[in-house]
């Protein structure tokens, strides 16, 4: 008896191990499928979170967050409409906390705002921001001391620079330049991480719509408290007057320098355009409009140029300084921004500056802004 009541346990330890084998072998359930694109191009967004009373979805080119819908395990979800072929940004809030995506690695480089992340939408054929099978132009990163700048870890500035496919540092003729600000709470790289600005102008390059051009990137803050200090600096005229002009004399005074020590490049004014986007678009149009003897093409994508005091700042803008190339000043009709830059517009043509105005449907969102590069490189350099 003693015998079969020790076989019997040792059949049932047998059977216990086995199932805890196959409990252990058993599959791990698939990670989060949280941006799955459909074949109409509608995409929908998935984000887990059981305890959640409300989760909402920020989604690039939507001006309110959109509420999500629970489901089974705690998984709430959202199917857009169809959406055009592009790069979207997106996040999540829970409550009122923003939340990444954590399935999704790609992230939106940015200073202050919330973290999100960035997917494609691609469309039937490849678009301009695609890397596409054409000759690529190099990036190249500059750090330098800055004596200018306030606040920069260690007085560190940063320079991305695009040079085109083909770049020859002896050309009998120096390539023409653009210098292209990132917005505020942007970074040096920002243009080409989040917008793909270096395939875009590969791409235009290729099919023959631009002309061969470096471009220069830099940090553009003057003073980085501006950026540490939250939004509410936008409150404050003197501050971000304060911002601005620090990054004019730090762009002419070390980066132009350091671009062209480094660069084959125009020093002359019909050789050099600037413009940036929100915050650099102001500071492109006041840098560019304050030295039109060194800039004879000048852009502005969004210019955040609502506290602007162009009266004074720009009071001595008359006919002789009317002799631009181009003066191109662009905003999305849904833009808050959008009376700010009518007003600039009609004050500059006042002065009998040439502008052109482009409105484009839109909020303050890269969709735009990719949009205006497209439209404004083309028109640089040209006969």
């Amino acid at each position: 008896m003693a015998l079969k009541h020790v076989l019997a346990a040792l059949l049932l330890f047998l059977a216990v191990a086995a199932a805890a084998q196959k409990q252990v072998e058993k599959p791990s359930p698939p990670p989060l499928l949280s941006h799955e694109l459909h074949p109409d191009r509608s995409v929908t967004f998935r984000f887990k979170d059981a305890a959640a009373s409300k989760v909402e979805l920020n989604l690039e080119g939507v001006a309110k967050p959109i509420p999500m819908e629970k489901g089974k395990a705690g998984i709430w979800s959202y199917t857009t409409r169809p959406l055009a072929p592009e790069i979207y940004f997106y996040s999540f809030l829970v409550g009122s906390e923003p939340r990444i995506d954590p399935e999704n690695h790609v992230l939106v480089s940015n200073l202050f705002f919330p973290a999100g992340n960035a997917m494609v939408v691609p469309g039937e054929t490849p678009q301009l921001w695609d890397e596409t099978a054409v000759p690529h132009g190099l990036l190249h990163t500059h750090r330098f001391t800055s004596k200018v700048a306030l606040g920069l870890p260690s007085n560190q500035e940063e320079v991305v620079v695009y040079t085109p496919p083909g770049y020859d540092a002896h050309a009998a003729k120096p390539y023409p330049v653009l210098y292209l600000l990132h917005g505020w709470s942007g970074v040096a790289e920002g243009w080409t991480r989040d917008q793909q600005a270096n395939f875009i102008l590969d791409n235009l390059l290729a099919e023959g719509k631009i002309k061969p051009m470096v471009v220069v990137m830099p940090q553009a803050y003057g003073d980085m408290s501006f950026v540490e200090n939250g939004w509410r600096v936008w409150d404050d005229p003197a501050v971000v007057d304060h911002n601005t002009q620090l990054f004019m004399t730090m762009m002419t005074a070390e980066i132009m320098p350091l671009a062209e020590s480094a660069y084959d490049i125009s020093r002359d004014r019909g050789g050099r355009a600037i413009t940036g986007l929100s915050m650099g678009g102001l500071e492109a149009l006041d840098i560019g409009l304050h030295n039109t003897d060194k800039f004879a093409w000048i852009g502005g994508f969004s210019s955040a140029v609502h506290n602007l005091d162009y009266e004074h700042q720009f009071a001595a803008l008359g006919p002789k300084s009317a002799d631009l190339k181009l003066l191109w000043i662009a905003c999305g009709t849904e833009d808050s921004l959008i009376d700010a830059n009518r007003k600039l517009i009609a004050f500059l043509k006042g002065k009998g500056m040439p502008v052109t105005q482009i409105e484009t449907p839109g909020l303050h969102v890269s969709l735009v802004w990719r949009d205006n590069l497209i439209h404004f490189a083309p028109l640089l350099f040209q006969e």
